[in-house]
């Protein structure tokens, strides 16, 4: 704190100056041969001490982040002002501007932030030419509670069509509009972006149909000081973008047991699977790959199966539901893909111990990437719901836009 300090009282070198000599000619004796005549220099009385008036006021503590920031006199005009917020150590100037009266100074933006210490030094001239200047520092709220969303996906990442803007959050929201107002999704080329809440600990985003290839979408979480339940205040201010690639999608025919694999609208191939079988179906309906693993373990137990399985080296595993269902290599039944569904809700393709880069699992994982589609059809089992995962593509767009808080 010491070192921002001395970076604020630098930034206002020039005020500094001007109530260093007000502090100064304030401590000289006016009468005497040696004595300085203050009056003279100043040209006239100097102005009183409360001539400019801040609030909060002068060392105030635990200032609310809905109280206002504000300079005033009451004669004369602000000629100056300078306010510098010290936050997770850094400084950083406050904008602001001075009114057209010239008797005050606001900020452009009027919430104040929490955790923060605000250094104000200002400087008027009175109606008779007199100067003034004002010095003071205040410090705001600390909540005790804090809130923070986990994003999907990462920065940079260069995703399929189908990939869903996904904030998770560590507390539950009570306040989901001031909370989605505070979360902005956009696109460049430009297209319509909505917001959909599941439940009050998850929001997510998405356009209407699937994006474009090409689409560079930037996500700000504007988050910081938000106060999302009672007493409960965002910690994030921050900004990250994505890349949408080409876009592939891939149609799983669980009666027919194949798999054709789109991109860009094009057939690249048609691949021979294995889905779940008659007692364990797989969800129809479109997934969006979640998490790709080159090599896993997957225990029954896990998923709320009993001891069925545990194998400790599924190869090519592309995550496509938070319930456990999986894209993946299968080499424990290399005759299944293509003639049998025996699976217990995964799909499978064939693949080798160890994972081969030659099989029709290998192929696959490496022309895929996180967020692309892969729809199951003619599986009978229910729709795999919206909140599964990124399965939001399942809900209509007139459902979808009906989700968000803010109407």
């Amino acid at each position: 704190m010491r070192h921002a300090q001395g970076r604020a009282r630098r930034a206002g070198a020039a005020l500094a100056a001007v109530l260093t000599w007000v502090g100064l000619l304030a401590g000289c004796t006016a009468g005497g041969s040696g004595g300085l005549d203050i009056d003279r220099m100043l040209g006239g009385p100097p102005a009183p001490k409360d001539a400019i008036r801040v609030t909060p006021e002068d060392g105030s503590t635990g200032v609310r982040p809905g109280e206002r920031l504000r300079v005033r006199v009451t004669d004369g005009r602000l000629e100056k002002v300078s306010v510098m917020r010290s936050q997770d150590a850094q400084d950083a100037p406050v904008p602001g501007h001075i009114t057209a009266d010239g008797l005050g100074w606001e900020p452009d933006d009027g919430r104040l932030a929490l955790a923060a210490k605000y250094t104000v030094d200002a400087v008027a001239l009175d109606s008779g030419g007199h100067r003034s200047a004002r010095h003071t520092t205040f410090t705001t709220h600390v909540p005790e509670e804090r809130f923070i969303g986990y994003v999907t996906p990462e920065n940079r990442a260069t995703v399929g069509i189908g990939m869903i803007v996904s904030l998770s959050f560590n507390r539950e929201i009570t306040d989901r509009a001031a909370v989605e107002r505070a979360v902005r999704v956009t696109a460049n080329p430009p297209v319509e972006i909505r917001p959909h809440w599941f439940g009050k600990d998850r929001l997510d985003f998405r356009p209407e149909r699937y994006w474009k290839p090409g689409t560079e979408v930037t996500v700000h979480l504007g988050l910081r000081d938000v106060e999302g339940a009672r007493g409960v205040y965002g910690l994030q201010d921050k900004t990250f973008a994505f890349t949408v690639g080409r876009g592939q999608v891939s149609r799983v025919d669980a009666a027919r047991h194949m798999m054709e694999v789109r991109r860009d609208g094009q057939l690249l191939a048609t691949v021979p699977i294995t889905a779940g079988a008659p007692k364990t179906t797989t969800y129809n309906g479109k997934m969006v790959v979640m998490e790709m693993l080159e090599v896993t373990r997957m225990n029954s137990r896990t998923v709320g199966f009993g001891g069925e399985y545990d194998i400790p080296d599924v190869p090519h595993a592309m995550r496509l539901t938070d319930s456990g269902t999986f894209l993946h290599g299968n080499y424990w039944s290399p005759d299944a893909p293509g003639s049998v569904n025996v699976s217990h809700g995964c799909v499978g393709l064939r693949d080798v111990k160890g994972g081969g880069s030659d099989t029709p699992a290998g192929w696959f994982f490496d022309r895929s990437l996180i967020g692309d589609v892969v729809e199951v059809v003619n599986s009978k089992d229910k729709t795999v719901a919206p909140d599964n995962g990124l399965g939001g593509w399942n809900m209509a767009w007139k459902q979808w836009k009906a989700g968000g808080a803010v109407k």
